[in-house]
């Protein structure tokens, strides 16, 4: 597995969700099985056949946490000196060429995506496009609904 891109932001949240399950959800998970036994022919116990499912659920979870932070290259976008190219971490302000509205995004690892909060995926179709490119530039965006341009309005490293 290659190393996997992280703003600090984003390993903090997987650290977080991993300390919770391994503090939180586990114990409960535990004690609802050791629960669940107390109830009899474990064949025929519901309780039990859906504890153990939320078990290999949260340990599948956990290894994949463990395994995606140990692989991790964590990127402090306030460190990064591109000279005002878009590079993973950067906070891009774009407008779109067609409708004038503008909008700021943060490149940042699948993880941390959340188009809501204005983080695109590395790799979406829209962050490819910005890769490498300065203030100034145009970026074509090959998108499901067709080619979109986009003006690359200022580039932060926040």
């Amino acid at each position: 597995m290659g190393k996997i891109p992280l703003t600090v932001a984003g390993a903090e949240k997987l650290r977080g969700e991993l300390h919770e399950l391994k503090t939180v959800q586990r114990p409960a998970i535990v004690t609802a099985i050791a629960e669940a036994r107390t109830h009899g022919d474990l064949a025929e116990n519901a309780e039990y056949h859906a504890a153990k499912e939320r078990q290999s659920f949260t340990e599948g979870r956990i290894a994949e946490l463990e395994s995606k932070l140990a692989n991790a290259q964590i990127i402090n976008p306030a460190l990064l000196d591109a000279d005002g190219r878009c590079v993973f971490g950067a906070t891009v302000d774009l407008e779109d060429m067609e409708s004038g509205e503008v909008v700021t995004y943060q490149i940042v690892g699948d993880d941390e995506a959340d188009i809501k909060q204005g983080k695109i995926s590395i790799s979406s179709p829209i962050a490819r496009a910005l890769i490498s490119k300065y203030a100034g530039d145009v970026a074509e965006v090959h998108a499901p609904s067709g080619v979109r341009e986009y003006e690359i309005l200022d580039v932060k490293y926040i």
